[in-house]
Parts: C-alpha cells; sequence; structure tokens
C-alpha cells in the first residue's frame, strides 16, 4: 500500500521496572532460565537491580539501585544422567550459508542413529528448510518442517511418531514439550547469537560499550546464553527422558565466552567426541 512503518523499541527497561515497579514494593522474579553463566547478575542489571545483597547487608544499594537476593533451588532432573551435551568441535565455525555438507553429514549421521526422534532448532528458517529437504533425500525418516503446516499440528505429528523429525526456528525454541521417546535428539546448529544487522541489538551493544562495559557480553552472549538454556531445555521434559543436545557450533568449546553459554544451560554431561553421542541414541533408539 506505499505505507511507511516505524517501529520502536527502548534500549533498556531497568529505569522503567525500577521507577514503576519496584519502586514502593517487593518483586519475586521466577523463571527456569534467570541464572545465565551460572549467575542471576545479568538479568538483575535489565531489572535495574543493584548489586546482589550479602548476609547482613541493607536493602537498598547505591542510589535508587536496590539490592536484592537470589536463590537458586535446582532442578527436579538429574541432568548429568539424563543427557549427554555433544559439541561438533571438529566441524568449521558456521558461516553466512545456511548450511554446509559437513553440517548436513553431522547431522545425518546424528539423526540416523537416534531413529528420528529428534527435533532441529535452527537459526534462521532457510537453514531449516535446507536441512529438513536434504535429511528427505538422505535418510528413511519422516521430517517435518515448521510451516508445512500449523505449529500445533507439526509439533502433535512429531509427539505421536518416535520417528518423525521436527525442524523448525524460534518459536521451536521456547514452546516445545514433549517428553518420552519421541524427544530424544535436539540439535542446534550454531549459537544464537543476535543477527549483526540487528539496530536494536546493536544500538543496546553501543550503549553498553559507552557506559564502559562489554557490549558483546552484555547483549550478545546474554541474548544467546538465554536461547540456548531454552533450546537445551526441549530435551529434558520428565525424570524418565533421555538423549543428547547436539551443538554443531564448536565456538562453545573453543571461544572464550563457550563457559558462560555452557553454565547457562542444563548441567549435562559433555563430550566432543561424535562416536560417544551416537552410541548413546543408539542404545536408547534400541529401547523403544
Amino acid at each position: 500500500d506505499g505505507a511507511s512503518r516505524l517501529h520502536a523499541a527502548p534500549l533498556g527497561v531497568a529505569g522503567l521496572i525500577r521507577t514503576h515497579l519496584l519502586a514502593e514494593r517487593t518483586g519475586v522474579f521466577t523463571s527456569a532460565t534467570l541464572a545465565l553463566g551460572g549467575s542471576f547478575d545479568a538479568v538483575a542489571r535489565t531489572f535495574g537491580l543493584g548489586p546482589a545483597a550479602t548476609a547482613g547487608a541493607a536493602d537498598a544499594g547505591d542510589g535508587d539501585a536496590p539490592r536484592w537476593r537470589g536463590l537458586d533451588v535446582g532442578s527436579p532432573f538429574d541432568y548429568p544422567r539424563q543427557g549427554i551435551l555433544y559439541v561438533a568441535k571438529r566441524l568449521p565455525t558456521p558461516g553466512r550459508e545456511a548450511s554446509t555438507e559437513h553440517q548436513l553429514d553431522e547431522i545425518a549421521a546424528l539423526v540416523e542413529a537416534a531413529g528420528g526422534r529428534t527435533l532441529g532448532l535452527f537459526s534462521s528458517r532457510r537453514a531449516a528448510v535446507a536441512a529438513a529437504e536434504a535429511m528427505r533425500e538422505r535418510l528413511d525418516v519422516p521430517v517435518l518442517c515448521q510451516g508445512d503446516d500449523q505449529l500445533p499440528t507439526l509439533v502433535r505429528e512429531f509427539a505421536e511418531d518416535p520417528a518423525t523429525c521436527l525442524f523448525g526456528t524460534l518459536s521451536l525454541w521456547q514452546g516445545v514439550d514433549v517428553p518420552g521417546p519421541s524427544c530424544q535428539l535436539v540439535l542446534i546448529d550454531r549459537i544464537p547469537f543476535p543477527r549483526p544487522d540487528d539496530p536494536v541489538k546493536s544500538a543496546r551493544a553501543r550503549a553498553v560499550e559507552a557506559a564502559g562495559g562489554n557490549g558483546f557480553m552484555q547483549v550478545s552472549a546474554t541474548h544467546a546464553a538465554l536461547l540456548l538454556a531454552q533450546g537445551a531445555g526441549r530435551l529434558v521434559r520428565s525424570t524418565a527422558d533421555r538423549g543428547v543436545v547436539a551443538v554443531l557450533d564448536p565456538r562453545l568449546v573453543t571461544a572464550r565466552y563457550g563457559s558462560f553459554l555452557t553454565r547457562s544451560m542444563p548441567g549435562f554431561w559433555q563430550t566432543t567426541d561424535r562416536d560417544v553421542a551416537t552410541a548413546a541414541l543408539r542404545r536408547l533408539a534400541a529401547l523403544g
């Protein structure tokens, strides 16, 4: 219609939350993914909170930034026994292309070992479609892709048939709850950093750096850590679930920020040996 649209977003909501929500009342914030990098500090900053309160310290922090207390109550799941985090260290670092032959070979080997049973989480729709089309050609398992049908229908089909794979993007990272044998392999194609041309994330990083902070860690790495925590959390949904989370991005173990990201994820047993991961998947598939 020729109309122009302008989308605006605040660089930060810390001041708004501190002034309008926490100024005269106590807040309780709870979520399964509040601890990023093993700490609540990153999330506390976004809420406009000051330093964490220590034993015997006053509740008020410096200026108008209130202190806070954090409590990690743990999980009912035994992550080191229920899941493996496999990082494909030998793969090249992902580039601009949707997928590479090396990556597709890795996906095929893992999905074949699992006998289907795979939730593929991709950083872009283009990557999800490319991987789905390649696996349909290479493997004898049903592969659904986000966009083939309404998402609830695809998730239901995925849950009902353990041989089926479901590939997709952001809404699958956060919105799929499929306990049981239908989801024993969660594939993540790359660390989900924000797009470099995302104007809001870029502006937030510049604002952090102007204030003397680390824009990459406080914006890009924190964004990626949250999505990795949510994506990896798709694997274990009950105390009976077992499986593998496979990250096809070697930076998770080779880059300096990798430890911050892995500390944000469930505490699975970790390996960079694909044979270990595929052997575990074959054992689980044999159990049905």
